[in-house]
Formats: C-alpha cells, structure tokens, sequence
C-alpha cells in the first residue's frame, strides 16, 4: 500500500507541504582532491592531442580503481542494485542508533535538468515505503553553492535525524557538509566533497568509469587521425571532472585528434550550435565524446541538418537518445550514472539510524548500454528525457508519477 508522509520541500520564495510516495571519486578524504599532481605522470605521458591540460581533480590511484571496479562483481540482492555495493569496507554506526519515528533531511544541489529530476522522484518514493520516516524536509539549492551552504545550516538546526547532502559543488560546499558533520550523521551522494567526515558516500562506480568507456568506445570506432569532439556541461563539480580526464588519459594516448573541448551547459540549443559551427569549421567531425548525454540527440540533429552521417556517438541512457539509436542503427555507446542511486541515500541513513553497518565508500554497479543490449533498456511508454537505470519499476506510482503511461 502506498503511504502518505509528509514531506516538507522548501523552495526559494515558497514552501510547499506534498504527500510522500509520488560526480567524483571512491572516497571523499581531502588529500586526495588537493594533492593530485603526485600522480598526473603516468596519466598523460603521450603528446597532447588538443585536451588542454589534465584536471586538477584528477587522482591517479582513484582513476585505477574505477577503471578496475568495472570488471568486479558487486555484493548484495541480484535484483536491487541499489542495495548492491562493490568491495565495501564496512563502518559501525552504533552511536547513531536511535529509537522511535524518524525525520529525514536531504539538501538538493538541485532538479535542473531531468537526470535529477527522475532521481528525485525515485527518492520521494523511497521515503514513502519506509513507515518509520515520520517527516521528510528537503531544501532545493536551485544549483546555487550559496543557496545550499544556507540550505545545511537551515537543515542542521530542524532537528533533522539524518542529512543527506547532494553537493552543487566539490570544494565551496565542503565547510558546510563538515560543519554538519558535528551535529548530525551525513550522508553525501551523487558528488563529493573534500572531507570524509560524513558517514557514507555513495555513488555509482564514477566518473572516471563513465569518462573511459566513452573515449575507449570511439579509440575502438574512429579511425586513427580522427578528428572528435568533446562536450561538456560545466566545470568544477567532480563528477563531470573527473569523466573528462578519464577521457582525457584515453584520447592521450591514441592516435585521434581532439578539436574542441567546450562546454554546452547543458543546453540542447547549445550543444546543437556548437556541432554544427565545428562542422563547419572542419568540414567533418568523426566522433563526439560527451560527459552527459540529455543532450545528445541535439548532437546528433546538427549532422543530420548539415546532411551528413551521425558519427560514432557517446550519449547516456535516456530514452531519446536510445529510440534515435534504435531507429537510425547509430554507432553509439551510453555509459551510465543510474538514477537508482537516488534510492540508497535513503536506506543507508535508515541503516544509519538502527546503528547498523555501512560502507564508508558505498559504490553501486555502473552499468554501460551497447548495441548488444540496448533492447533491454528501451521504454516507449516513459518520457523522452526519462532515465532508464532509475530502478523505480517497482516503485508506487510508476509509471505515471514518472511521467509515463500504462
């Protein structure tokens, strides 16, 4: 049966009262984003191929492990990767346990884009099956570091049992999750942040996995001597950093011809003036690399409007990208980040709060789409942008809270 509990979601000038139920690296220790340059060697010792220079979040011993954890079988129910985690080293939490009803605080970089627009529904439904939640106050920061350090310290004086924090950015919102720390157990998912002082973090195997499979996939498809293009939403949060020096290391050391790294903001219109100005400018672009593919299929429409044929593509698993895919026979590849991670927060501060174990560095399966499978993960009946790794089928309301139809 579906559960009403309230959930309070306070949003810059209004609070809304609604019925419940409708980044990036292994750990988040500070020594490992600020001292990085030890290990940037071994990442770029071929000759530059038009990358520009490697990101300052990029860690040698992190890249290593996600690129080997791609390989690893994940613990946990077969069915629910969500609960499923890979090579966890298990933290007590015994001074957090406590009895009775639960009020639940999450603190939101934002829902401006419908990757977290999904994954915030899957969270409202995660907290409506759990009985013990008695409240449930979110505070969206609308993508604003100032807005999101107020939103933690708003949050840390409710009386919250539990924080969960979605960082807008690495380092600015750093201060405020430590100071959070202090007074209440955190849980930090999706990015990072430059502390290990909350008790989990959780994300999928990361951004350094989803950069690699995208620039291998076009090292494996694009003749050598190709020109690619690579597309980026914006800099500075370490999920997306951390995709392109991935990709940077892989391009590095091939024979391809990176033309342009530029940033689209995520934006469709964007992104599509952009192909089609590098169209132009080099009368043919062989490949394109993208650390976030909601924009994808405006990638693809700029080679179709020039009249020339889609190059091998990186996009993501939502499912216009996928239905243009299927019905053009594209040569493409969608790494993922799952939209299903929205659901662990939550189970891992209810673990949290019985003073169960957790894994410090929660990392969940990272699936990637390819032609062979790419079947599996077609939906006609949910939304275009809709993210297909969101594990919410079985969650009350799907699929129409989710935007789709029976």
């Amino acid at each position: 049966m579906r559960r009403s509990t309230p959930i309070v979601i306070v949003a810059a000038a209004a609070t809304l009262v609604a019925s419940g139920c409708t980044s990036d690296k292994p750990t988040t220790t500070a020594t490992q984003s600020q001292n990085p340059g030890a290990s940037q060697a071994s990442a770029t010792q071929a000759p530059a191929t038009g990358t520009g220079e490697q990101s300052k979040f990029f860690v040698q011993a992190d890249y290593d492990a996600q690129l080997a954890m791609r390989t690893k079988t994940a613990q946990g129910p077969a069915d629910k990767p969500w609960e499923q985690a890979i090579d966890p080293q298990m933290v007590g939490t015994s001074k957090y346990k406590k009895s009775g009803s639960i009020h639940l605080c999450f603190s939101n970089a934002a829902v401006n884009n419908p990757w977290r627009q999904v994954g915030w529904k899957n969270m409202q439904a995660e907290v409506g099956l759990h009985k013990e939640i008695a409240k449930f106050t979110a505070l969206d920061a609308e993508g604003k570091d100032d807005k999101q350090i107020s939103d933690i310290a708003e949050l840390t004086g409710k009386g919250c049992d539990a924080l969960i924090v979605s960082p807008n950015t690495t380092a600015t919102l750093t201060p405020a999750v430590k100071a959070a720390c202090e007074k209440v157990p955190v849980i930090v998912f999706d990015r990072g942040v430059e502390t290990d002082c909350p008790v989990s973090f959780i994300n999928p195997i990361g951004g350094y996995a989803f950069g690699a499979d995208g620039a291998e996939f076009l090292v494996e498809q694009v003749p050598a001597g190709g020109k690619v293009l690579a597309l980026r939403i914006l800099p500075g949060v370490d999920v997306l950093e951390t995709r392109w020096s991935a990709a940077k290391v892989t391009f590095d050391n091939s024979k391809l011809q990176v033309v342009g790294v530029e940033f689209t903001d995520g934006d469709a219109a964007k992104t599509k003036s952009i192909v089609s100005d590098y169209i132009q400018r080099h009368g043919k672009i062989d490949g394109v690399w993208m650390d976030a593919g909601a924009t994808a299929v405006a990638a693809i429409e700029a080679f179709e409007d020039a009249g020339l044929p889609v190059p091998p593509i990186v996009g993501e698993d939502q499912q216009d990208f996928l239905q243009k895919w299927k019905q053009n026979n594209l040569t493409a590849v969608a790494p993922t980040y799952p939209t299903y991670q929205w659901r662990t927060p939550v189970i891992a501060a209810l673990k949290i709060l019985k003073g169960e174990e957790v894994p410090k560095a929660w990392k969940l399966p990272q699936p990637k789409i390819t032609s062979e499978n790419l079947g599996k993960y077609l939906q006609p009946n949910m939304p275009p942008l809709h993210y297909a790794l969101c594990g919410c089928e079985s969650l009350p309301g799907f699929p129409e809270s989710w935007g789709g139809k029976k």
